[in-house]
C-alpha cells in the first residue's frame, strides 16, 4: 500500500530520472530534449502511481490490475516515438533513437511509479550512457571501419 505522498514522491524521482535524460540529448543536440524526456517519464509514473492508488481503494469490489495501465503507456508512447521517425528525400531515416529514448523514459516512468527506484536509476544511467558515450564509440570506430569497407 502506498499513500499519495509516496506517490507524489515517485513522481518526483520519475520526472527527476527523465530530465536527466533529456538533458544529455539537449546538451548532445537530439531532436527531443529536457522537458519531453521529463514529461514522458512523469506522465509514465502518474498513471502507474494512479493506478496502484485507485486499486487500493477498489481492493474487494472489483477486480483491478494496474499492469494493464502499464501496457497502454507502452502503446502510448509508441504513437507519440512514431511522430518523431521520419525518412528524408535521400531515403535516410531519423529518429529512431529518439523514438527509442521516449519509450525507455516511459519504462523508466513506470519504473518509478511501482516504487522500483534502484531500477528507474540505474535504467537511466545506462540510457545516458548509450546516448553519450556509445554515440562516441558509433561515430568514432564503426562509421570509420563502414567507410573503409566500401
Amino acid at each position: 500500500m502506498i499513500t499519495e505522498w509516496e506517490g507524489i514522491g515517485r513522481l518526483l524521482i520519475a520526472l527527476g530520472l527523465g530530465l536527466a535524460i533529456g538533458a544529455e540529448r539537449t546538451a548532445r543536440g537530439g531532436n527531443v530534449g529536457l522537458r519531453t524526456y521529463g514529461l514522458i517519464a512523469l506522465g509514465a509514473s502518474v498513471f502507474v502511481v494512479a493506478s496502484l492508488l485507485v486499486s487500493q481503494e477498489y481492493v474487494d469490489a472489483t477486480n483491478f490490475d494496474p499492469l494493464r495501465v502499464a501496457a497502454q503507456i507502452v502503446v502510448g508512447v509508441g504513437f507519440l516515438g512514431a511522430g518523431v521517425i521520419y525518412t528524408n528525400a535521400t531515403n535516410v531515416t531519423r529518429g529512431l533513437t529518439t523514438a527509442a529514448g521516449m519509450w525507455v523514459a516511459a519504462a523508466i516512468g513506470m519504473a518509478a511509479g511501482f516504487g522500483l527506484y534502484t531500477v528507474a536509476a540505474a535504467t537511466t544511467i545506462f540510457v545516458i550512457f548509450t546516448f553519450s558515450t556509445l554515440q562516441t564509440i558509433e561515430y568514432r570506430y564503426l562509421k570509420k571501419i563502414n567507410k573503409d569497407n566500401n
